[in-house]
């Protein structure tokens, strides 16, 4: 049985000397394993990195055992930021989030779709916060809706906007961007506030009850952007 789709390299590791286990989320079948023959020949080795996209042939004898895929490359984006060390940490905190958080063979076009948005996001001024409102698309995608707005209280402080949320213990400030998602007043510090913000929500409402520890790739991403 086989099957011909368009998909983004999620993650490799190593089989055997020669080969590779790909995991591939396509438009039409969802995240899929399957082993890549050659991958560490010159020929492939070099566009096989994590966030490309390729058209992907699949095979396999039964739903139960792993199947091979072919691959052809269509667009080589991560190698554009090469040179940008924290774009390329994003690139791989996003790509691992899909990873961790979808499921085997389940179709989702939107989640394909989203991961094209993705790298249209990268090109703009303000990506890094346009890459945080895109982590909560893709968590309310995947069944967690944060619902910002609505937990949220509001109050007006030396003539501007300001949002919390209070508990009996704190009262913790959200950035503005992240209510009022057309502002384009926010700095680093709140960009900061914002990962974190998502950061704790994911940490204790899927990460933890699902057993899943959190994402080194994403770590690293932010402290790469707390230190710039």
């Amino acid at each position: 049985m086989y099957w011909d789709d368009l998909g983004f390299l999620l993650s490799k590791n190593r089989y055997n000397e020669n080969s590779v286990i790909a995991e591939i989320f396509t438009e039409n079948n969802g995240k899929c394993s399957g082993i890549i023959f050659g991958a560490t020949s010159k020929k492939i080795k070099s566009y096989l990195q994590i966030g490309n996209k390729f058209h992907v042939n699949y095979n396999y004898k039964n739903d139960n055992k792993l199947g091979y895929f072919k691959i052809e490359i269509l667009k080589a984006f991560t190698p554009l930021y090469f040179d940008n060390k924290n774009k390329l940490l994003c690139i791989s905190s996003a790509l691992n989030l899909i990873k961790l958080l979808t499921v085997e063979s389940q179709e989702n076009y939107k989640i394909f779709n989203l991961i094209d948005e993705f790298f249209l996001i990268l090109k703009n001024k303000n990506w890094v916060k346009e890459y945080i409102l895109w982590e909560l698309k893709f968590l309310k995608l995947i069944g967690y809706d944060l619902e910002i707005e609505n937990l949220v209280s509001h109050e007006i402080k030396n003539n501007k906007n300001q949002y919390y949320v209070k508990s009996e213990k704190e009262k913790k400030l959200v950035p503005n961007f992240l209510v009022d998602k057309d502002s384009d007043k926010f700095n680093k510090d709140d960009l900061l506030k914002g990962l974190k913000l998502v950061s704790d929500y994911m940490e204790k409402s899927i990460l933890k009850p699902n057993n899943i520890n959190y994402p080194i790739a994403r770590s690293d991403f932010f402290n790469n952007l707390k230190n710039l």
